[in-house]
C-alpha cells in the first residue's frame, strides 16, 4: 500500500491502547518501511502518560536488520483491530497484499445483538463469592496471587506486586472461618480502590509470567461498550468461560479456558480469541494478554460497587470444544447435494490436458531416482503443451504454460529450453506461450509460494502451472502427513484459483525399490503419491548385452547409409536390405563405394556414435490414475537433452533396475562376461571373411588387419571358431 495508506491506519491506533512490544512493533514496522524516527515520535505523543522525550530516537538506532523483520503489515494488522477500514479498497494488488476468502471467524451479526441485562445477586456473601471463584478456578494445593494493596496517581488506583505464598486450600479453609471478614484473611482493602486476583496458579516465588505454572485461564475484558452488550455477545460466542465477574465499575471480566500446554502455545490461542471477540465486536482490551495478569476479586467493593460474580462455567466445555465449534459454524464449505437433483443434468468434466492421463485443473507428479532427466522431461512437456505436440506417448491440448523453476539459474534453464527445442527438432512457432518464472535462490515455502504465484499467475489463461523441483519449497517434514497434506493442499489453491492444472515433479526414496508399486516409491508420506490425480513413475531398465549390441550395430548403419546418401549415387542398388542391417558387411560396402579418406572419416563417426551411446539410458513410464485407465507401460530412450519413445519395441522385454537388489544391479558371472565377448569375437570374424572373400582367398593376415588386431591374435579366433581352419596363411571355411 501507499504511504497516505500507511498514516491512514496510523492515525487509527492508539498507542496508549498498546502495550510495551506492540509499540515496539511500529516503530519497526515503520523503520523497515522506510519511515523516519520523527514518524514514530510524532505518533507517540499521543500517550502522554507513557511518552518520554528522545526515547524513540534512542530506540530507533536499535532495530537493525533480522531474518524476519516486522513489517507494514503488523501496523495494517493492529489498525484493522481497532476498527480501521482501508479506503482504498478498490485497488489493485500488491505483490505483499493477502488474497484469500473474506473475513473469517465472524458467528454473529454484532448489529443485531441484543443487550442481556446482568443483575447484582439478591443477597451479597463475599466470601461465598470468592470462596466459589477460588473453587472453580484452582486445585487446592496450588498458589493463588491476589493484590489488596494499591496506590494512587492522578487520581487512578493500581495495584502493588501483592501476595502469592498461600495455595487455594489455604485461602478457603481461612475464608470459612472468618466470619464473612474477607479483609481478616486477605489484609485490608482500599474500598475505592477494591481488590485483584490473578486467574493462573503461580509456583510460590513470585508472580511474574515465567511464575505461572499453568497457562489455564485468558481474560477477556472490554470497557468500550456496555456491560449487557459484553454479556450478550460473551454468550453468544459461546466462549469457554469458567468465571465471568463484574469489575464493579463498566466492564466485565471474563476468565476464559485456554488449557494451553506451554507460553507459546498459550500465546498463540490467546491471539486467536481476541481475534474471534474482536470480529464479532467485543472490543478486547488488548493490554490484558499476559497469563499473571490480574483481574477483579468477586466479593469486594469498589467505590461503593459490587464486584461480583456473574456467572461460571458457562458456554462451550473447553478450549477445544469452542474452538472446533468456531470452525464449524464459521466454514465456507459447500453444501451436500442430493444426487436426484444433478442426475440429469451433471456438469461437464474438465478437457483432458494430456491425453488418456491428466484434465486440465488437476494435479500430476512425475517421480523417478536422480539422473532420469526429470526436468528435461518437463521442459519437453512445457514445450508439447505450447506447440499442441505430443509428449512421450500422449497427445496434449495446445495452451499457455508457466515453468516455475526454481534450481536452475537463469540462463542455464533459457538454454535447456532451446537445446531440448534442437534436439527435437521442432519449430518454435508459439514460444509466447511460454512463461518461465526463475526463482533460484528466491524460493520460498509453498504456503507463501502459492499466493505469490496466484496473483503472477492471474489473467494469463494458462493451462498449466509447473514446478520444478517441489523439495525446493516443501512446508514441514516430507515423513509427516499431516504436514505433506497441508503442503498439497498449496496446490489445490493454485488449481482452483487459477482453474489450470499444477503438475510437479519428486525424487525417489533412498534404497532398493524393488516390491514397491510405483506410488510407493517417491520420497516422505504417500500423502506425495495419494494426491496428485496422475502419477508417472520413472523406472531405470537394466540393458541386456544383446540389446547393447543391436542399438550400437542400428548406430553404425545409419552413421554407413548418412555417408553413402552424402558422397555415392545409386548405392541402393548395389546393397541389399539385409547389408543395410548389418555393421561389418556396410562398412565391407562402404570401403568398396567411399574414398579411402572419406572411409577413415565413417570409422570415427561410428566410433563417435557408439561413444554417445554408452551415455544413453531406458527408462519405463508407469502410471497411477484417478481419471483414466491404467496405461500400458511406456518405454522411452534419455539420450541427452531429450526423451524419446521406444517405437521399435527393444526394451519391452527388460528389467527394471527397481526389481533388482543393488548386488545385482550391473553384474554378471564371469562365465556369461565371457560367453557374450567370445559370441562377439566369432561374429567379426564371420562378418570379416564373408566380407573379405568377395575378392578371393582370405589370409590370416588380411583378417587381422580388417578386424585391426595382430596376426597372431587373429589366428587364436579363428582357432576357437568352429566354422573356420587355417592352413599355409589361407582362411577356409569348414565343410558342415
Amino acid at each position: 500500500m501507499d504511504s497516505s495508506s500507511v498514516l491512514e491506519a496510523l492515525k487509527n491506533i492508539d498507542p496508549a491502547k498498546l502495550d510495551y512490544q506492540e509499540w515496539c512493533s511500529v516503530g519497526m514496522a515503520l523503520k523497515d518501511s522506510g519511515y523516519t524516527a520523527a514518524d514514530w515520535d510524532e505518533w507517540s505523543r499521543r500517550d502522554p502518560a507513557r511518552y518520554k522525550h528522545g526515547e524513540c530516537f534512542r530506540k530507533w538506532g536499535s532495530f537493525q536488520g533480522a531474518a524476519n523483520p516486522v513489517t507494514i503489515n503488523t501496523i495494517f494488522a493492529l489498525a484493522k483491530n481497532h476498527g480501521w477500514t482501508p479506503s482504498n479498497t478498490g485497488k489493485e494488488l500488491d505483490w505483499d497484499d493477502v488474497i484469500g476468502p473474506k473475513d473469517d471467524l465472524v458467528i454473529i451479526d454484532k448489529a443485531w445483538v441484543e443487550g442481556q441485562e446482568v443483575t447484582e445477586p439478591k443477597e451479597w456473601n463475599p466470601v461465598n463469592q470468592l470462596v466459589k471463584y477460588l473453587e472453580t478456578l484452582f486445585e487446592a494445593s496450588e498458589n493463588v496471587g491476589y493484590v489488596t494493596e494499591s496506590w494512587e496517581k492522578d487520581e487512578k488506583h493500581f495495584p502493588t506486586r501483592g501476595c502469592w505464598d498461600r495455595t487455594a486450600g489455604q485461602l478457603i479453609q481461612e475464608l470459612s472461618k472468618c466470619k464473612g471478614d474477607i479483609g481478616a484473611v486477605l489484609g485490608d482493602y482500599n474500598p475505592i480502590a477494591g481488590a485483584w486476583i490473578r486467574f493462573n496458579p503461580l509456583d510460590g516465588q513470585g508472580c511474574k509470567n515465567s511464575n505461572v505454572t499453568d497457562y489455564r485461564y485468558a481474560l477477556v475484558e472490554s470497557d468500550e461498550m456496555a456491560i449487557d452488550k459484553q454479556n450478550a455477545i460473551i454468550r453468544e460466542l459461546e466462549l469457554p468461560v469458567a468465571c465471568l465477574v463484574h469489575s464493579g465499575k463498566k466492564s466485565l471480566h471474563a476468565i476464559v479456558k485456554i488449557e494451553a500446554k506451554s507460553y507459546e502455545e498459550y500465546r498463540k490461542r490467546v491471539d486467536y480469541l481476541y481475534d474471534v471477540c474482536r470480529k464479532n465486536g467485543l472490543k478486547v482490551d488488548s493490554q490484558n494478554k499476559n497469563p499473571s495478569r490480574l483481574s477483579r476479586m468477586p466479593g469486594i467493593m469498589r467505590n461503593g460497587y459490587k464486584q461480583f460474580l456473574v456467572d461460571s462455567n458457562i458456554g462451550k466445555e473447553s478450549w477445544a470444544e469452542w474452538q472446533d465449534w468456531i470452525e464449524t459454524v464459521n466454514d465456507d464449505l459447500p453444501e451436500p447435494e442430493n444426487m436426484a437433483t444433478v442426475w440429469d443434468n451433471l456438469p461437464k468434466l474438465s478437457p483432458p490436458l494430456i491425453d488418456g492421463v491428466l484434465r486440465q485443473g488437476h494435479k500430476m507428479l512425475l517421480a523417478g531416482p536422480s539422473k532420469a532427466g526429470k526436468s528435461y522431461a518437463l521442459i519437453q512437456l512445457c514445450m508439447a503443451i505450447a506447440e499442441g505436440k505430443k509428449w512421450f506417448d500422449w497427445n496434449c491440448a495446445k495452451g499457455r504454460v508457466m515453468y516455475v523453476n526454481l534450481e536452475l539459474d537463469r540462463a542455464s534453464c533459457l538454454h535447456r529450453f532451446k537445446d531440448v527445442y534442437q534436439a527435437l527438432g521442432w519449430e518454435p512457432d508459439n514460444l509466447k506461450n511460454i512463461d518461465i518464472w526463475n526463482l533460484r535462490g528466491k524460493s520460498v515455502p509453498m504456503d507463501k509460494l502459492a499466493p505469490k504465484l496466484i496473483r503472477r499467475a492471474a489473467k494469463k489463461n494458462y493451462i498449466a502451472i509447473i514446478i520444478d523441483p517441489i523439495y525446493k519449497v516443501i512446508t514441514g517434514d516430507e515423513n509427516s502427513a499431516d504436514q505433506m497434506a497441508h503442503f498439497c493442499n498449496q496446490f489445490d489453491l493454485v488449481c482452483h484459483e487459477l482453474g489450470a492444472a499444477v503438475i510437479y515433479c519428486h525424487h525417489h526414496s533412498k534404497g532398493y525399490q524393488g516390491g514397491k508399486r510405483s506410488m510407493d516409491r517417491a520420497s516422505g508420506s504417500g500423502v506425495f503419491a495419494r494426491d496428485p490425480d496422475a502419477l508417472l513413475d520413472l523406472i531405470e531398465l537394466d540393458l541386456e548385452e544383446e540389446i547393447i549390441d543391436k542399438e550400437e550395430n542400428k548406430a553404425a548403419c545409419n552413421v554407413c547409409i548418412d555417408y553413402l546418401n552424402k558422397y555415392t549415387d545409386d548405392w541402393e542398388k548395389k546393397v541389399s536390405q539385409d547389408d543395410q542391417h548389418n555393421e561389418q558387411r556396410m562398412l565391407t560396402m562402404c570401403c568398396k563405394l567411399l574414398k579411402k579418406e572419406q572411409y577413415e572419416d565413417l570409422k570415427e563417426e561410428i566410433d563417435i556414435a557408439k561413444q554417445e551411446l554408452k551415455h544413453r539410458t531406458a527408462w519405463r513410464i508407469e502410471g497411477t490414475l484417478r481419471e483414466f485407465p491404467r496405461f500400458y507401460p511406456v518405454d522411452i530412450w534419455f539420450e541427452y537433452p531429450i526423451h524419446q519413445v521406444d517405437k521399435c519395441g527393444v526394451l519391452q522385454k527388460q528389467e527394471s533396475l527397481a526389481n533388482k537388489p543393488p548386488w545385482q544391479i550391473g553384474s554378471k558371472s564371469n562365465k556369461q562376461k565371457a560367453t557374450s565377448r567370445a559370441n562377439k569375437r566369432k561374429n567379426a570374424l564371420e562378418n570379416a571373411y564373408n566380407a573379405l572373400s568377395i575378392n578371393g582367398e582370405v589370409t590370416v593376415s588380411d583378417i587381422a588387419e580388417y578386424l585391426e588386431v595382430e596376426p597372431k591374435t587373429a589366428r587364436r579366433h579363428i582357432k576357437e571358431h568352429s566354422k573356420f581352419t587355417y592352413e599355409n596363411g589361407i582362411v577356409r571355411r569348414t565343410k558342415p
